[in-house]
């Protein structure tokens, strides 16, 4: 008779009701993908570790402190933290390479100005925020899919294993996804460019 594992929900209870080999059990299950999508991003084994010890170091407080709400499953939570934590190490590390002018090398031919203008940005940060209504409008296995795979850039295959969904399901609520939100941006002509 096979032995059915605990689910993640059931875990994150039984840690926060003082089992620390719950926790134990959680990292073990997700380690390996949650490296995986740290070292991705950052191509640097030991800053990737860096960055996974704080992750769970921000999963550990969150817990304790009982500020986590099970809206959604243990692990996109846990990749978002992740991800953030990520964004957070390139911001406070901008880290300008250092060129040395000479005859066949000049700054200024590599130089270029990328900065979004301030009108600009208030437009990008507008599109973002209508499109965030436009998606929170979705139903909510819809919206599941599309958050996991747009701004956590998971895999299918990874949202079929989070989701417990087979991967033509996970495509297919993507689908459905983009459709719904193309019919509401015809429906109500709205423009989401800048």
């Amino acid at each position: 008779m096979a032995i059915t594992p605990i689910d993640d929900a059931t875990l994150v209870h039984d840690y926060i009701a003082g089992n620390e080999a719950a926790l134990a059990t959680l990292i073990k299950r997700h380690q390996s993908k949650i490296f995986g999508f740290i070292y991705s991003k950052l191509g640097d084994r030991d800053l990737a570790n860096d960055i996974f010890q704080d992750t769970f170091i921000k999963v550990i407080r969150t817990l304790k402190s009982n500020a986590y709400n099970e809206e959604g499953k243990f692990l996109p939570w846990v990749m978002r933290i992740a991800h953030n934590l990520i964004v957070d190490h390139y911001r406070s590390n901008k880290k300008m390479p250092l060129y040395r002018e000479t005859e066949e090398f000049s700054i200024f031919s590599i130089m270029t100005d990328d900065a979004l203008t301030i009108e600009n940005q208030l437009i990008s940060d507008q599109v973002a925020k209508d499109l965030r209504q436009l998606v929170d409008e979705l139903p909510a296995d819809q919206k599941e899919v599309l958050m996991m795979r747009l701004y956590q850039e998971m895999s299918f295959k990874e949202i079929s294993e989070a989701t417990g969904v087979s991967i033509n399901t996970a495509l297919g609520r993507m689908r459905y996804a983009l459709l719904n939100l193309r019919k509401v941006i015809d429906k109500h002509q709205i423009t989401l460019t800048n």
